[in-house]
């Protein structure tokens, strides 16, 4: 587990500015990482300053009921898995990171039902591509 870098949690992700918070601090441990940051850096080759925004949208959707997210999600990691298998231990990785920022970082409502769908996620994509 990282250090602490942040003081204990008082927020919830009930807002767009925390949401966007969250998804910045994530996806650049995500990035930094030694087993997924391959798979979004290199194989996915992702823009993050066009894919954050979208994320954003996305957790918005599913956290506080904001419109704005377009698009599917399964599709566009169908595409990354037909060029770099997924494995389970991409996916664990994935939602033990993402737990992890959420841990450091938030406490309440929103940020225990981010880290439920964050389970969901990873379990369906899982599923669905191996």
């Amino acid at each position: 587990m990282r250090e602490r870098a942040f003081p204990s949690p008082t927020r919830d992700l009930d807002d767009p500015g925390e949401v966007a918070e969250m998804v910045r601090r994530f996806y650049s441990d995500v990035a930094q990482d030694d087993l997924l940051g391959p798979i979004f850096n290199t194989v996915a080759r992702v823009d993050w300053s066009e894919h954050l925004p979208k994320l954003t949208d996305y957790w918005c959707r599913l956290l506080i009921g904001l419109p704005g997210y377009t698009g599917n999600p399964l599709r566009a990691h169908q595409l990354v898995h037909e060029k770099s298998a997924f494995t389970d231990r991409h996916f664990e990785r994935w939602l033990d990171l993402f737990c992890e920022t959420v841990d450091l970082g938030w406490t309440g409502s929103h940020a225990e039902k981010a880290k439920a769908f964050a389970v969901r996620v990873a379990r369906a994509h899982s599923r669905q591509l191996q």
